[in-house]
């Protein structure tokens, strides 16, 4: 009622499978629930113990069956790659898995390993190890590869989808770095060249609604370089890259100019593809994308914003 919902409108939600059942996947389908996410991250029953998950891979097919039961026609599924135990065999049958459900959407995430966690710890202690580099690098081009066979259109960096219909319409918002309003207890916001982050309790959030007062826990003012280096950053994720004009348009400097010694490097060293139009990272730099990332931050160290 106070904002306007597009008819259109693409309305996520995400779901661990184990949690759903036909019914309630209805009542969300129901209620404008349009375009599911189902966190996968394995279809082998002892990857899953490794990451720590509550389903089977047994668990994870029926809820993604009752999902299209239930009405769901935009499901993307996400896995990990990369993790304890697994190597260039396990993950080619993940695959292979994953396509046979013909998903609309696939999003796949290299493990990234976050200090204090129980697997940081048992990979400290040696109790488990990480695949190697050249290994993981290997698993991102087969899965290049198989999806590619399989149709699917390799979008950004991390994500599939089955047709350009079926790319996730607010993760392009954020990744070419536009303005978005996130509502709810620990919602973040892009706003008006400013940044905010709500109140994480929901209790408090509710209480100063009621009271009128904005939730917003903290705002951050987002310098021009700031803003800049996160166009670039987070543009360079989409295959599709960022456009010369795009940029000058938004900053009013010549993106050539503004980056020309970022651009030389990445380009001298097969990473970055200049075309007439744009700049995009090649198949290497896909690779090593957070060794482009890195080159386009503002001098200052300031700003808040860390690499995705």
């Amino acid at each position: 009622r106070t904002l306007g919902i597009a008819p259109d409108a693409e309305v996520s939600l995400e779901a661990n499978p184990g949690t759903v059942s036909v019914k309630s996947l209805r009542s969300l389908r129901e209620a404008g629930i349009n375009r599911l996410s189902l966190g996968f991250q394995s279809l082998d029953d002892a990857s899953l113990r490794v990451l720590g998950r509550i389903h089977t891979a047994a668990e994870a097919v029926a809820a993604y069956e009752m999902a299209r039961r239930a009405g769901f026609y935009n499901i993307t599924l996400d896995f990990i790659y990369g993790f304890p135990g697994q190597d260039l065999a396990l993950w080619k049958h993940t695959l292979a898995e994953a396509v046979a459900l013909q998903p609309d959407h696939l999003s796949l995430y290299g493990l990234t390993l976050e200090q204090g966690t129980p697997m940081a710890r048992r990979v400290e202690r040696g109790q488990l190890t990480l695949p190697d580099e050249d290994t993981v690098a290997d698993m991102y081009i087969l899965a290049e590869e198989t999806l590619a066979d399989a149709g699917y259109d390799h979008y950004e960096i991390s994500n599939w989808a089955r047709t350009p219909a079926h790319r996730c319409r607010h993760n392009l918002v954020y990744w070419r770095n536009g303005e978005y309003i996130g509502l709810g207890a620990g919602a973040h916001s892009h706003w008006r060249g400013k940044r905010y982050y709500n109140v994480l309790s929901p209790m408090e959030y509710i209480e100063r609604v009621e009271r009128g007062e904005l939730p917003v826990a903290e705002s951050e003012d987002i310098a021009e370089p700031t803003a800049m280096a996160e166009t670039m950053f987070l543009g360079l994720r989409l295959l599709e890259g960022v456009r010369f004009a795009d940029f000058e348009r938004r900053f009013g400097r010549p993106l050539r100019e503004v980056y020309a010694d970022a651009i030389a490097e990445s380009q001298a060293q097969g990473l970055m593809q200049v075309d007439a139009d744009r700049i995009r990272l090649t198949q290497r730099g896909l690779l090593l994308s957070n060794e482009v990332f890195v080159r386009f931050l503002p001098s200052e160290r300031g700003h808040k914003s860390p690499l995705p």
